[in-house]
């Protein structure tokens, strides 16, 4: 009698190098090439603001990488943020996360691809193109997506060659090739501006640079030694990324200085021109357009996996028809819910703003997942836990305090059009609380 079959399982083969180079791949994106530009405007030309703030992202990662991991292996179900606030709290601000990533996060990013992209390229073919090529990129990736997951990897594979040969030839050559001279350090600020309110600007720019370090909790159930090698990954991976982020924008500055890139909304491009002359620096331009679109192209992925699940649980209106799959085993119906948003939100033709709308979205919930593990050990001090946040309490809580000083820096101290984009996100993400009311009503 032939044996019956044993239920797969992940296997546990993942060591440290392989975890730590999944942090690192999931981590550097569209940010460090197109970022500098909002760094510096908010500097007012000076540089160093700018430097401190992408060691300051980097270690508010770290502090949330490493705490986020706790609540991830705690509770390794699928939905992320949405499994982790609904089992700690409340399902409802679990599913207030999930409405986030759905209407606001992922459509936001995608779509601030889209229009950098848009810029990219009309700068070529006229500023009238710059808004139709936006939304020809979303509508190609929502393509792309709906023929298969397969599709979808390959297009992740080729962004990722291109978005490392980029950064290789920058920091090598703008160190070889560039003037040097450039103030790194110094000044702090321009004139007519405050620390506190500089530094919550630039985070939110480093911090979109920094977005992907939620991927960690994902990989754990494949390691060997999740308690051992996982906060090695973590600290070891987002180490590596500053240091990266580090030597690329000191090498911008070594070119071009920060009172000029503050000019320039696509330094790394101009930094390549500047370099390479006009053919060189377009052959780097297509590599950075590349890596953008795979960026969009990641979002697009996880965001439509987002709102596959709340439709499979119910939770959100049309669920019975987002949570379709097609011939190809792809929730293609919440693919077009994602990419239909992108669009809407890509007619603002604002990439920083689009992507600062996302950050300060995330970092509400980042914030209050943090507080998970906090109240979990209290509530649950008896559920095994394979991987403990080091340095806890303190950690959590310099995790904690990073995020509230993100939310707290967009409402009080930096401006007029921060404050606004604020209350827009927190009023978008309020109406998901009579839509649930609404969708459980129609389900009883």
């Amino acid at each position: 009698m032939q044996e019956e079959a044993k239920p797969r399982k992940l296997e546990k083969n993942l060591g440290l190098a392989t975890a730590t180079s999944i942090v690192v791949g999931c981590v550097i994106g569209a940010g460090v090439f197109f970022k500098p530009y909002a760094i510096y405007q908010a500097t007012g030309g000076a540089p160093g603001m700018g430097i401190i703030a992408w060691v300051v992202g980097g270690l508010m990662s770290i502090f949330a990488a490493l705490t986020f991991a706790e609540v991830a292996i705690l509770i390794p179900r699928t939905g992320g943020m949405v499994a982790y606030l609904s089992e700690a709290f409340d399902e409802r601000l679990g599913f207030l996360a999930g409405w986030m990533q759905v209407v606001i996060f992922y459509p936001s990013f995608l779509a601030g691809y889209g229009v950098k992209v848009g810029s990219e390229l009309a700068e070529y073919l006229g500023k009238q193109f710059e808004l139709p090529i936006a939304l020809a990129v979303i509508v190609l990736l929502v393509a792309i997506n709906a023929m298969g997951s397969r599709a979808a990897g390959g297009m992740q594979v080729v962004s990722t060659a291109c978005k490392l040969a980029p950064l290789v030839l920058l920091i090598a050559f703008g160190f070889l090739w560039g003037e040097g001279g450039h103030p790194i350090l110094t000044p702090l600020v321009g004139e007519g501006k405050s620390v506190p309110g500089v530094l919550g600007s630039t985070l939110l720019a480093v911090l979109f640079a920094f977005e992907g370090w939620t991927n960690v909790g994902a990989i754990a159930g494949e390691m060997r030694d999740p308690a051992r090698d996982l906060p090695r990954a973590i600290v070891g991976g987002v180490s590596i990324i500053m240091a990266v982020y580090l030597l690329i924008n000191v090498a911008y500055l070594w070119v071009i200085p920060a009172d000029q890139l503050m000019n320039l909304e696509s330094p790394a491009s101009a930094v390549a021109i500047q370099l390479f002359g006009p053919a060189g620096g377009n052959l780097i331009k297509v590599g950075i357009i590349v890596s953008v679109i795979g960026a969009g192209n990641g979002f697009l992925m996880s965001g439509s996996r987002v709102a596959y699940e709340l439709a499979e649980e119910r939770t959100l209106p049309g669920s019975r028809w987002l949570s379709q799959l097609n011939d190809r085993s792809v929730p293609a119906n919440s693919v077009i819910l994602v990419g239909a948003l992108a669009c809407i939100y890509s007619l603002s033709a604002q990439f920083d703003l689009l992507t600062d709308l996302g950050v300060f979205s995330c970092w509400v919930f980042y914030t209050l997942t943090f507080a998970c593990v906090i109240h979990l050990r209290r509530t649950h001090p008896d559920w095994p836990r394979s991987y403990r946040v080091p340095g806890y309490p303190v950690v959590p809580l310099l995790a904690i305090a990073s995020g509230l000083y993100v939310i707290a820096s967009q409402l009080f101290f930096s401006g007029t059009g921060a404050l606004i984009m604020s209350l827009c996100s927190v009023g978008l993400t309020l109406v998901g609380l009579p839509v649930y009311y609404l969708v459980r009503r129609h389900q009883a």
